[in-house]
């Protein structure tokens, strides 16, 4: 994994393992937007052992997860346009302008969205195709996910400056969260036009999600350069050492967690965040780590029904939200103050195995999830994109 040079490598194909990855990355995501009333949630906060239970399971470490396979398929794509001899990466951009756009229109009805955002760090990610040093890479990557930014704040604030001890400026919502309360559809886009942009990306910036996000995708990249996915079982010792790391480092970062928390600004604020991303990463590298293991284990056949849902993944991501943005919100069922943790537990795992079901039919007629197919039509700016499966001819069927 720390070669300079990746070694030659056998044309790449789509990988069943990081489709089903991605399949549990998104049912992780859902279930936390489910327990969480999609954002709601904080308007009526219950704890209960089934919200402990899904944010400790999932929280954070579904969303690493996809910046995670975001990098990766960086890689497949930018090295398939090398091996055909064409330059990839105006393309590449022009991909991200696209799926920027689809998150900007999604987020004027769920401003959580993280489309924009991924779409976002993406555009910084293309010059990293040009370093092709893994070591390099792995530096940076360890550098971002540092979190570089709020170690500067924290430090700041224990000398005390102004701008390091002030709120937060996402703590101010710009009243996005009351339409979608109790307002209108209407109401609820205006709220979400800017005042909702606006908190959601002060959000990732002081945070430093953004940041983390693109030391997340060249992990991504190293992980194809390296064929950490297509060869998994030349990296068995490395997945245990990196088990045993991640797995020793929770209790420290739980623990410091603990001395950090309850404070809404100033140092021991923003370490807490600092330490909760870091047990984001640690906790979504194990859940990478099992699931890779499992799958070579032989459960593959079971992980293998979340591939249908990785090969959709925005088409179903921004179906839930317009499935269950008007089951929450106020404009519709309003559910948000009327349904408990469990219910809302067990409706999202009933919503996510019809997903599986619609998912694996519709895969056995189309080549390309419904968005997914526009998006590679309006990347290439063409309708000359397959999108049926060519029917096998009677004499194969009949065999």
């Amino acid at each position: 994994m720390t070669a300079d040079a990746s070694p030659p490598l056998a044309k790449p194909s789509r990988l069943g393992i990081v489709d089903g990855l991605r399949g549990y990355a998104l049912f992780g995501l859902f279930l936390v937007h489910m327990t969480g009333y999609f954002e709601l949630y904080n308007a009526r906060p219950t704890p209960s052992l089934v919200q402990d239970g899904v944010l400790l399971l999932f929280l954070g470490k579904s969303f690493t997860l996809l910046a995670i396979c975001f990098g990766f398929s960086f890689f497949i794509m930018m090295d398939g346009a090398r091996r055909r001899g064409q330059p990839f990466a105006g393309r590449f951009a022009w991909r991200l302008g696209i799926l920027f756009v689809v998150g900007w229109l999604h987020s004027l009805i769920y401003r959580g969205d993280i489309i924009a955002v991924l779409a976002t760090a993406g555009f910084l990610l293309i010059p990293f195709d040009r370093v092709r040093s893994t070591r390099l890479l792995l530096i940076l990557a360890a550098f971002l996910l540092l979190q570089p930014f709020l170690l500067v704040r924290i430090v700041a604030g224990h000398y005390g400056a102004a701008w390091a001890l002030a709120d937060p400026f996402f703590y101010n919502d710009g009243g996005a969260m009351r339409p979608s309360l109790f307002g209108s559809f209407g109401e609820l886009v205006q709220a979400n036009y800017v005042a909702g942009k606006v908190s959601k990306w002060s959000y990732y910036l002081e945070t430093g999600r953004i940041v983390q996000i693109l030391g997340l995708y060249l992990i991504g990249l190293v992980l194809g350069r390296e064929r950490f996915f297509a060869e998994p079982e030349r990296f068995a010792r490395l997945r245990l050492g990196a088990l045993i790391v991640a797995a020793l480092v929770i209790v420290p970062l739980v623990y410091a967690r603990h001395w950090a928390c309850c404070y809404r600004h100033g140092p021991y604020y923003w370490t807490d965040i600092l330490l909760a991303g870091w047990l984001d990463i640690a906790g979504m590298a194990i859940s990478l780590l099992l699931f890779v293991q499992l799958w070579l284990w032989g459960s593959g056949r079971l992980l293998e029904r979340l591939i249908p849902a990785g090969r959709m993944t925005l088409t179903l991501y921004i179906a839930q939200s317009l499935v269950f943005v008007p089951v929450y919100y106020g404009f519709g069922l309003h559910l948000w103050d009327r349904i408990t943790q469990i219910e809302s537990l067990l409706l999202g795992i009933a919503a996510f195995a019809v997903q599986l079901i619609f998912a694996t039919f519709w895969f056995r007629y189309f080549l390309y999830g419904p968005l997914e197919w526009l998006w590679r039509a309006a990347t290439k700016l063409s309708l000359d994109v397959p999108f049926r499966r060519a029917k096998e001819p009677l004499k194969a069927q009949a065999t």
